[in-house]
């Protein structure tokens, strides 16, 4: 049998293009003691990704030249001689761009598709959930009554955040690009308020929409976001500093905030994390989500695109924010 790879190619220069990954092939591995193979059925594509192609120090070593593309994925053990996993298992874990993984069985998790469809795992019950949920409820601390912001809202993040905040009896409010992800914050993720910020003026809309201020701020993007959100959040507020995904692809160094004389006039709080320092909430999250997903109380959206080799483009709609919730390739 033969796996098929994505590998990087290039550092990207701004945004990605196709070019910068090569395709390539080689033999399925064979497990030794105390590994497994996974064939893959679906990759999880991430903005942090971007990231992780830059040749910079950061939280994680970056995908080397020639190394087959760092992605979450979800899939079954189709070989194995490793304890804790049998062939048939479902998985998920950091397997990359490829149909078949050889893993050694760490950051490896048991997944039942018998309470959730498989997807759902690498997004609503994976690291996505798990951002949400803990940058949300341990950095935001919302109390019922208070307004929640949320950036990138329409993501696999952001329209989490907004509907763990709606169950915890705040006025949510979702920024996003475009009228079909406004109206699908209102309509079907129960924001209270969508402000489309390709065609409003963003202060102008959080002041019409955010009467009483902002309390928290859930960050995804960064840049004129967070000003705008600076100016109206109440004394003591709180940013979960997610990501800043308006900069990924910049080539110069971007232009940081313009007022953060405010965050020591109004005392606030702003906050940055990774998710992976906070695996010790994944349980208490699944627990939740899970709970909030039977009682109909969450809804999610996925974008699915079929083929490994659509991925690098998947990946580049995902930086230009072509996605509606997860950003998945199916193989």
């Amino acid at each position: 049998m033969t796996n098929h790879q994505v590998r990087l190619a290039a550092r990207p220069v701004g945004l990605p293009k196709r070019s910068d990954w090569q395709f390539t092939q080689e033999a399925v591995p064979e497990p030794k003691d105390g590994e497994l193979v996974v064939q893959v059925q679906y990759i999880s594509l991430d903005p942090a990704m971007r990231g992780w192609m830059n040749d910079a120090k950061s939280y994680i070593r970056p995908v080397g030249i020639g190394e087959v593309m760092r992605a979450g994925a979800a899939g079954k053990v189709v070989k194995s001689r490793h304890e804790k996993f049998r062939e048939g298992d479902i998985v998920t874990g950091g397997f990359g761009v490829q149909e078949f993984a050889l893993s050694d069985g760490k950051g490896v998790n048991k997944v039942d598709t018998r309470l959730v469809k498989l997807p759902t795992y690498l997004g609503t019950l994976g690291m996505p959930g798990l951002t949400a949920y803990f940058g949300l409820l341990d950095i935001g601390k919302p109390q019922p009554g208070q307004t929640v912001v949320v950036s990138g809202a329409a993501g696999a993040v952001g329209s989490v955040v907004g509907q763990i905040a709606r169950i915890k009896g705040c006025r949510t409010v979702g920024l996003a690009g475009g009228a079909d992800k406004c109206r699908l914050l209102v309509e079907e993720f129960g924001f209270d308020a969508a402000i489309d910020y390709k065609r409003e003026d963003v202060k102008a809309a959080l002041r019409q929409h955010c009467p009483d201020g902002i309390d928290v701020y859930f960050d995804n993007v960064g840049a004129d976001h967070l000003d705008a959100a600076l100016v109206m959040l109440n004394d003591h507020g709180r940013v979960a500093m997610c990501g800043a995904i308006a900069t990924y692809n910049a080539t110069e160094p971007p232009v940081g905030p313009s007022n953060l004389g405010l965050v020591v006039s109004k005392r606030l709080t702003l906050r940055g994390f990774i998710i992976v320092d906070h695996q010790d909430r994944l349980a208490d999250m699944v627990a939740d989500v899970s709970a909030w997903l039977r009682e109909g109380k969450i809804a999610h959206a996925e974008t699915i695109v079929d083929g490994l080799d659509r991925a690098p483009g998947a990946f580049i709609d995902l930086l230009r924010g072509a996605n509606t919730g997860k950003m998945l390739v199916r193989l």
